[in-house]
């Protein structure tokens, strides 16, 4: 299926790179990829966006700022706190939405609760690769990749680290953009949840604790289901029954 690529203007102005799949007349769904990742690997790459796109849904997809195709500026400016949920709203507001559906991957799904703490109202909310404790506990994650930007390029084999080195290289991530970035993500306090209150599918891969307990954010929810499907952090996007419970989440009466 053919993507369709545009630029809008985040915070700061910045260019950001949108890419949009499916019929202009079908259900508006926006999906957030995660950290060092792009839209393209996340959600079309292994077949989700096609899957969606056949549900009857037209796709929004966004490069976060200092990935992907979208620009990775160096100024300090162009990363206060919560850039990312600024970002998305701004999408939101340049695509007109009112009626629409949201899902994220990892950051993207911590970026996705952000937003609708802040104000955004879709209609149903996917949470993929998040736990509980990974909405309140960016510090470590950060700290992780942190590490990892400080020493690239001598991290070994069996390193915990070198999966997520080997990941940055094959993405051609920016350092310094990346570090920026990394600092200016906030956390979510498991109380704030409560104000969630549209249907929430929580899915995650079977041996994925990078963000802690998806089963446990499930409860925390007040309308969430969890789905479990095969994988790892980085293995359970690539399979194919990730896309297949979004599409059974989505489409559900």
């Amino acid at each position: 299926m053919d993507v369709s690529t545009e630029f809008f203007a985040g915070y700061h102005g910045d260019q950001l790179a949108l890419h949009t799949m499916g019929p202009e007349d079908a259900r508006p769904l926006v999906l957030v990829h995660g950290l060092f990742s792009t839209a393209y690997i996340n959600w079309v790459k292994y077949g989700h966006a096609e899957k969606l796109v056949q549900a009857g849904f037209r796709l929004f997809m966004p490069d976060l700022r200092a990935h992907g195709q979208s620009s990775a500026p160096h100024d300090p400016a162009s990363y206060p706190e919560d850039v990312l949920v600024k970002d998305l709203l701004l999408l939101i507001e340049h695509l007109g939405l009112t009626d629409y559906d949201l899902g994220g991957f990892s950051l993207g799904s911590r970026t996705s609760v952000r937003g609708v703490l802040q104000g955004l109202s879709p209609r149903r909310l996917i949470l993929g690769g998040m736990g509980l404790e990974g909405l309140s506990g960016w510090l470590g994650r950060s700290r992780f990749f942190i590490d990892v930007i400080d020493r690239f390029g001598t991290i070994k084999h069996g390193d915990p680290a070198y999966l997520a080195q080997q990941f940055m290289k094959a993405q051609k991530v920016d350092q310094v953009a990346a570090r920026l970035l990394l600092g200016s993500v906030d956390d979510t306090p498991a109380s704030a949840l409560a104000a969630i209150a549209q249907p929430v599918l929580v899915v995650c891969g079977d041996i994925d604790q990078d963000n802690g307990s998806a089963l446990k954010l499930a409860e925390a929810l007040p309308n969430a289901r969890y789905v479990e499907v095969p994988g790892t952090h980085m293995g359970s996007v690539t399979q194919k029954e990730m896309g297949a419970a979004m599409v059974e989440f989505l489409t559900q009466e």
